[in-house]
């Protein structure tokens, strides 16, 4: 099964500034913009914003 461009590999990043990241896809055509998820930190240990990378 081959990997599409439009729903590519995206890195989150803790907003904590912990240095934490989280790996996941999106879909390109829904969200063209970065994404925030509201997840969790092990490091600072609580749940943050996770900003999107490029």
């Amino acid at each position: 099964m081959a990997r599409s461009e439009t729903r590519p590999v995206t890195k989150l990043r803790s907003t904590a500034g912990t240095g934490y990241t989280y790996v996941t896809r999106k879909n390109r055509r829904n969200t063209p913009d970065r994404i925030v998820l509201s997840k969790y930190d092990p490091v600072a240990r609580r749940h943050v914003d996770f900003r999107e990378e490029r």
